[in-house]
C-alpha cells in the first residue's frame, strides 16, 4: 500500500464531505445530549453505553478521514515497465500513459488508478487498490455506529422508562 496523501479538487466531492461532517458532528452532539446523558443520570445505561458511542462515531471519522486523503493507486507518470510484463499494459486513450490491465482512468480526478472500482463522492476519492480496504474498514464503522444509534433510538422510544419532566 502506498504512503501518500492524495486530495481531489472536486467542489461536488468538498461538499458531500462536509455534509458528512456536518451530520457526524450533528450527531456526536444530538444523540449523547438527547438520548445517552439523560438515561445515563436516571440509571437506565451505564457508561460503557456511552463510551461505546463515542468510541463508535470516533472510529468512523477516523476511518472517513483515512479513506478520503489515501492514495487510491495512482499510477505515475513515467511508469517503468519490466519487458517481460510490457504484454499486460495498454495505453489509456484519455490520458496516453502506459497502465496495467485492469487500471481504470478516472475523469473526476483526471488520472488512471490501479483496479479503480469507483470514484466516491462521499469520500472525495477513487476507491482503488491501495485505499480500498480502508473504504471496506469505513462502511463497516458506518454500519456499526448506523446500528448503534438506531438501536438507542428504539430503547429510548419503546424500552426506557420515560424520563421525569422538569422546569
Amino acid at each position: 500500500m502506498g504512503r501518500r496523501i492524495h486530495f481531489v479538487v472536486d467542489p461536488q466531492g468538498w461538499c458531500c464531505m462536509g455534509l458528512i461532517i456536518f451530520v457526524w458532528l450533528y450527531n456526536t452532539i444530538f444523540i449523547p445530549k438527547v438520548i445517552l446523558f439523560p438515561h445515563y443520570e436516571e440509571g437506565h445505561i451505564s457508561v460503557v453505553a456511552i463510551l461505546s458511542f463515542y468510541f463508535c462515531s470516533l472510529f468512523c471519522v477516523a476511518s472517513l478521514l483515512r479513506a478520503s486523503v489515501a492514495d487510491p493507486g495512482k499510477l505515475p507518470e513515467n511508469p517503468k515497465i519490466p519487458i517481460t510484463e510490457r504484454e499486460y499494459w495498454e495505453l489509456c486513450n484519455k490520458c496516453n500513459m502506459m497502465r496495467p490491465k485492469r487500471s481504470h482512468h478516472c475523469s473526476r480526478c483526471g488520472h488512471c488508478v490501479r483496479r479503480m472500482d469507483h470514484h466516491c463522492p462521499w469520500i472525495n476519492n477513487c476507491v482503488g487498490e491501495d485505499n480500498h480496504w480502508l473504504f471496506l474498514q469505513l462502511c463497516f464503522y458506518t454500519q456499526i455506529l448506523s446500528c448503534y444509534t438506531l438501536i438507542l433510538d428504539f430503547c429510548h422510544y419503546y424500552y426506557f422508562l420515560p424520563l421525569k419532566k422538569e422546569n
